[in-house]
């Protein structure tokens, strides 16, 4: 395992925390069905690596810990985070560009009945 290069490490912590934000997700909210739980898991884990790195310098900047924490930490964390935030952002962003101003028509339905 030690043969593993630091850029390998730093993958597999932002893989990881990617994988466990979008599972988080899942839970917080449940799903109407397979494909909404395949379509947020997807999301989740794309946004978790594609800005994971980014988010976990951001975090650790604004709590004071960037000097604290390692590499691996910051984009476990960065991931987890970024990929928890992913369904939620766009789900806000659905919602505003929705043309009659309301929520999914799913959750008027839920409202309703």
């Amino acid at each position: 395992m030690s043969d593993l290069s630091q850029a390998a490490w730093l993958w597999a912590a932002k893989g990881v925390g990617a994988v466990a934000g979008s599972a988080i997700s899942l839970v917080y909210v449940l799903p109407r069905d397979r494909r909404e739980a395949a379509i947020r898991f997807a999301v989740g884990t794309a946004c978790g690596l594609v800005f994971g790195g980014v988010a976990g310098l951001k975090i650790a900047t604004e709590l004071g810990i960037d000097e604290e924490i390692g590499a691996a930490e910051t984009m476990l964390m960065g991931s987890a985070a970024a990929s928890l935030c992913a369904w939620w952002a766009l789900g806000y962003a659905m919602r505003a560009f929705r043309k009659d101003g309301r929520g999914t028509s799913a959750d008027d339905e839920r409202v309703t009945k």
